[in-house]
């Protein structure tokens, strides 16, 4: 990461990728000092290739905020590259200009439509961090649209031959779980069916009435665009009773007659009907996928599921998560374990690795994602695709075939470049 200090300090500086790795030159669009980007050039360096050079997205953000473009970001005159395009996270200035694009970027189609919670750009710029605050989701989803639309159309200019290791507009496709599903299922990808309507379900009224006319009682409410738990909630009605309960890492605060929604990193669960109105009132505003609630495979009476990295066609590292909880994110303290050591079977894992696949293929111009796939229970079970995460590749402590996951893809670039 060389030159990086200079990039943070000029904006508007070309930057110089002439020392790209002279096997594949490597750009990667991230967050520089973030663990995604720390982990992918150790590998590089352990594997004796050139460190990718990064475009901060800030960089690429505010430049576009004042009118410039990649083109007057990069040497024009470098090799055509090999992007990377890495997840925008864990940097708040980014997710405040993500929110500004977003509100630059409206669109009033029905499945697009801004969610309960908008900022107007001029607000979204002014936004000061509360930690752990879900912000406007739906708009912040605009704006991460917007900035892969203008990622791809804006290198095609300068490289029309560019490469993607993830194609943006998959990327988009993968990281909406309603679509993402929809697409999986249309290709004979086995997938949580969907909560059945005839009408867009807008509020917590329809959800119930929608639940009650499938009767499918138990459901995950899960946002659209969220990762890592956030804006997920296990869902039950007990069909006798009306009795309800919802599980969720998610917080609510009331302040100055608006409620505000947190991601509190812990489980959490609501059983007045009250509460729950105004949490799915909230999702579903904000654009939610509603899918059947599957009891998953257990072992030793903790429910697990599996992420399972693809990459380059090839089923690579797997990790169990395990919970007490229906909820199995990792993020949560749960318990992680390697397939081998919890005495999975080959049958399983097969079916593991065919569903990751399977999924993977459904997106022919991407390289690698993490797949998370669910097993039930019984002597013959079945697999299941619960998301298709594109940045799915940060695994800590797991290898394959004595890699980790950046060294493991690396070399597989090395050896057969996209």
């Amino acid at each position: 990461m060389s030159g990086l200090n200079e990039m943070k300090d000029s904006l508007h500086q070309p930057i110089d990728v002439h020392d790209l790795t002279q096997d594949q030159p490597l750009l990667l669009i991230g967050n520089p000092d973030n663990r995604r980007t720390q982990g992918l050039q150790a590998a590089r360096r352990r594997l004796g290739l050139k460190p990718a050079v990064v475009l901060p997205y800030v960089q690429l953000l505010q430049n576009w905020r004042h009118g410039r473009t990649i083109a007057d970001t990069v040497d024009s005159n470098l090799p055509v590259p090999l992007i990377r395009i890495d997840a925008p996270g864990e940097e708040w200035e980014v997710e405040r200009e993500l929110l500004f694009l977003g509100a630059m970027n409206d669109s009033s189609t029905l499945t697009d439509r801004m969610g309960a919670e908008a900022f107007s750009a001029e607000q979204a710029l002014a936004l000061g961090q509360e930690w752990g605050r879900i912000y406007a989701p739906a708009q912040w989803f605009h704006g991460w649209k917007a900035c892969l639309d203008r990622i791809g159309s804006e290198t095609r200019v300068i490289w029309p031959e560019v490469r993607f290791m993830n194609d943006p507009a998959e990327i988009q496709l993968m990281f909406d779980k309603r679509i993402c599903q929809q697409h999986l299922s249309s290709l004979g990808v086995d997938v949580p069916p969907a909560l059945p309507s005839s009408q867009p379900i807008r509020n917590y009224t329809d959800l119930c009435a929608s639940m009650k006319a499938a009767e499918m009682h138990r459901v995950f409410v899960k946002l659209a665009c969220g990762s890592g738990a956030s804006g997920v909630v296990a869902y039950q009605v007990n069909p006798r009773t009306g009795d309800e309960i919802a599980v969720t890492t998610m917080g609510m605060e009331q302040t100055q007659a608006k409620t505000i929604f947190f991601n509190e990193g812990r489980l959490r669960k609501y059983t007045r009907s009250e509460e729950i109105a105004t949490l799915m009132n909230w999702l579903c505003a904000e654009g939610a996928q509603i899918e059947r609630w599957m009891p998953k495979a257990t072992l030793d009476q903790r429910a697990y599921d599996i992420r399972q990295l693809v990459a380059g066609g090839q089923a690579g590292h797997a990790i169990m998560r395990l919970s007490h909880t229906p909820i199995t994110n990792l993020h949560l303290r749960n318990e992680r374990m390697l397939p081998a050591e919890a005495g999975l079977d080959e049958q399983r894992m097969s079916l593991v690795r065919t569903a990751a696949q399977a999924a993977m293929s459904a997106f022919p111009n991407s390289w690698s994602a993490g797949i998370d796939v669910m097993l039930t229970n019984g002597s013959n079970p079945r697999a299941y695709v619960l998301d298709v995460n594109p940045f799915g590749d940060l695994l800590y402590r797991v290898e394959h075939h004595g890699l980790g996951t950046y060294e493991w893809e690396m070399e597989l670039l090395r050896k057969e470049p996209i």
